[in-house]
């Protein structure tokens, strides 16, 4: 519950804060924050100290709803127009590398050098990324000085944002796409993953092995999937849209793989296939983003949708932790999981259908405001 709903309680604040202030600022700000934060887990010796690490990861995944939302919204200020959908994608791939590597190299510190070892690590890694941070050659477009600085005007500034939204259904339903996965899938499979490791293919310690080559699995599903698709769809809206819609359906093939639980093998590849679909209804929505809302909005945009993300993905993570606990049993959550994935991929199939889209908007657009 910490680790979904800091960010979703943060996003008014950060969503303004990301429009109004320098985004590199923000971040290199918030990567040297996690770092301090991290370090503070050093402080957690015994059991009585546990409320420690409650509030430490309060505060580290309130400040990651800065530091994600302001990187999405910095990126198309960085490259150029035709440069977003390629950049946006390789991010993704370095999350999937992270996913395959990183947690493997953690769990390797971890057992090696000691817990703390692997705190201090993680540590100097967020120092690393703000000093990168700090090497990016960055001008920020011209901003509308705030002359009020009070708590009335930042509530003012979020109203205007979600007004963009209300007016604007194309980027709204955009925005959904990655909530939808996460309520009804991206969350709730790491459960699933837990479940399959420890009941059913039990390799290493407490299938510890089995559950690091599942999560494998699945980041290099999610990181070869929107390179395939994007040599197809290249930057072109339409294309972009009916590969999102795929990506459910993909997903869906994927879960249908894993169910019956045949054999490791195919439970696998069964996620592979899975990380391809949850590659394109996440990736792909995100270049939309950039490349239809303007940039005094985008910051308020992203946060919002990284706030729904959050505040899904816990709703799905407890709905999947109470059926797994049902008579559905494993392979009955999984397989419910791939039918509900098509009800979202269907009604942006619709949407896409009436032709309801949002053309690319001039930086110069202004929010609407109604009295």
């Amino acid at each position: 519950v910490l680790y979904m709903l800091g960010p979703f309680l943060v996003s008014p604040v950060s969503g303004v804060v990301i429009d109004r202030y320098n985004r590199k600022h923000v971040i290199i700000a918030a990567n040297i924050a996690q770092a301090l934060t991290v370090l503070g887990f050093l402080l957690v010796q015994e059991a009585s100290q546990i409320w420690i690490l409650y509030v430490l990861t309060a505060i580290q995944q309130i400040l990651s709803g800065f530091l994600l939302p302001t990187q999405d919204a910095m990126l198309p200020e960085i490259v150029s127009p035709h440069e977003i959908g390629t950049a946006n994608t390789l991010i993704n791939a370095s999350w999937s590398v992270m996913l395959t590597i990183g947690a493997a190299l953690g769990g390797l510190v971890a057992s090696t050098l000691g817990i703390y070892w692997a705190f201090t690590i993680d540590a100097l890694t967020f120092f690393a990324a703000a000093i990168l941070m700090g090497w990016i050659a960055y001008t920020p477009a011209s901003k509308t000085d705030a002359a009020d600085n009070s708590v009335r005007a930042a509530l003012q500034e979020y109203v205007d944002g979600l007004r963009y939204l209300k007016n604007h259904i194309d980027i709204l339903f955009i925005a959904l796409h990655n909530a939808a996965n996460a309520l009804i899938i991206s969350v709730g499979i790491m459960a699933i993953l837990v479940s399959i490791s420890q009941q059913v293919f039990i390799i290493g310690t407490d299938g510890g092995l089995s559950l690091g080559l599942m999560f494998g699995a699945t980041g290099i599903g999610t990181g070869i999937g929107p390179f395939l698709v994007r040599r197809f769809t290249g930057d072109r809206d339409r294309p972009l849209r009916w590969a999102i819609a795929a990506g459910y359906v993909i997903s869906c093939l994927g879960l249908l793989m894993v169910a019956p639980l045949a054999g490791f093998w195919i439970v696998l590849l069964g996620f592979v296939v899975r990380g391809v679909g949850g590659g394109l209804v996440t990736v792909l929505p995100k270049q939309l983003l950039m490349q239809l809302t303007p940039n005094h909005v985008r910051g308020r945009i992203f946060s919002t949708e990284y706030a729904l993300f959050c505040l899904f993905g816990a709703m799905g993570g407890a709905a999947t932790g109470r059926a797994l606990d049902s008579t559905l049993g494993l392979s009955g959550v999984i397989v419910t999981a791939a039918v509900l994935i098509l009800i979202p991929g269907l009604l942006w199939s619709i949407w896409i259908g009436l032709g309801q889209t949002t053309q690319a908007v001039a930086e110069d657009a202004t929010l609407e405001t109604q009295s």
